[in-house]
């Protein structure tokens, strides 16, 4: 059974003041996205490539920084955990995210480590490539210790926690051994945001949040509709043996699966979709500091789709801040 849902936005603008007494903790994998902008004339004389011609460079916070980044332009106040590199690029992730005050106590910088980079090239409002620098080789039992050991204080003090996986080696089974029980010890709800590698990892976390396509392939079914989407939710639900399946599904929006309701999809609200980094991100973080501020799970996807919407309609690693989810509040929605 599934259900089109109708969409009263702005019965939710009085819920946004809530978000600044949220306290929200991030674990995951810390990048730095590079964004080198330009223009193409003409094809390379050497190889059948265009040839960009270089405006600006911009850096960002990427991966569970982005969402540490979004959680604190939406109002909460925010924990993070995870590793950097030893480098120039990991003290400079550091010293931005220390600017945004958000808490550092249990990011850890690991020896013989590269600070992942994801470069992008950007011409004429076209993604034309990107290159990693990275390592994806899982950090140190050593890493995993010090950051458990943070968490143990830091879990008290915190609303729930995130999870942003990007297969980067943060992540893995004997770090979310330790993890999960300490969550549950202290009564957090554990929300993901998986990479379909590690999907399986996150048995008894409560929201996980897959893109269809992900969810299709863990389960070996087409999503292309509502009720294969439907379909491979409510088996990932039992696999999982989660509370809730969020599902994005690009420009036909989100599918929120849960146990024994209705499957409610919502649609899409993306007026121009330019680009998609980050989007998974955004609606993390969005989900994470609505639950956290009291709303029902309904309510937080529905503004966690919104929150997308605006997120897709930029370039680049983008943040979506309180003032503009209000604003598309206020218009009943884009």
């Amino acid at each position: 059974m599934t259900k089109q849902v109708k969409i009263d936005y702005k019965k939710l603008i009085n819920k946004l003041n809530r978000f600044e007494t949220t306290r929200i903790l991030v674990v995951g994998d810390l990048m730095r996205d590079i964004f080198i902008w330009g223009k193409v004339k003409r094809i390379s004389p050497e190889a059948p490539v265009p040839v960009v011609e270089v405006e600006r460079e911009t850096e960002m916070l990427g991966g569970a920084a982005n969402v540490a980044n979004n959680l604190v332009v939406l109002g909460a106040k925010v924990y993070i955990a995870g590793v950097v590199g030893d480098d120039q690029v990991g003290k400079s992730l550091i010293r931005e995210l220390r600017a945004k005050e958000v808490r550092l106590k249990a990011v850890i910088s690991e020896p013989n480590r590269a600070t992942t980079i994801k470069t992008r090239i950007i011409a004429h409002s076209q993604q034309v490539v990107r290159f990693d620098r990275e390592s994806n080789k899982q950090i140190s039992q050593k890493s995993q210790s010090q950051i458990i050991k943070a968490l143990e204080k830091i879990l008290p003090q915190v609303d729930l926690a995130l999870i942003s996986d990007y297969a980067k080696g943060v992540i893995n089974p004997r770090f979310l051994s330790l993890f999960f029980p300490l969550a549950r010890k202290y009564n957090k709800k554990i929300l993901v945001d998986p990479k379909p590698a590690n999907l399986f990892f996150y048995q008894g976390a409560d929201i996980i949040t897959p893109n269809h396509i992900e969810a299709g392939n863990a389960v070996g079914i087409e999503t292309e509709t509502d009720q294969g989407v439907e379909k491979a939710g409510r088996i990932l639900l039992e696999r999982l043996s989660a509370s809730a399946i969020l599902i994005t599904r690009g420009e036909e929006g989100i599918s929120l699966i849960e146990r024994n309701q209705p499957a409610r999809h919502i649609p899409t609200v993306a007026r121009q979709v330019y680009d998609v980094t980050g989007a998974g991100d955004t609606v993390l973080s969005a989900l994470g500091v609505a639950l956290a501020s009291g709303l029902d799970l309904y309510s937080a996807t529905v503004l966690a789709n919104l929150s997308a919407g605006i997120g897709v309609a930029k370039l680049g690693t983008s943040v979506v801040s309180r003032e503009e989810l209000l604003q598309a509040l206020l218009n009943g929605g884009l």
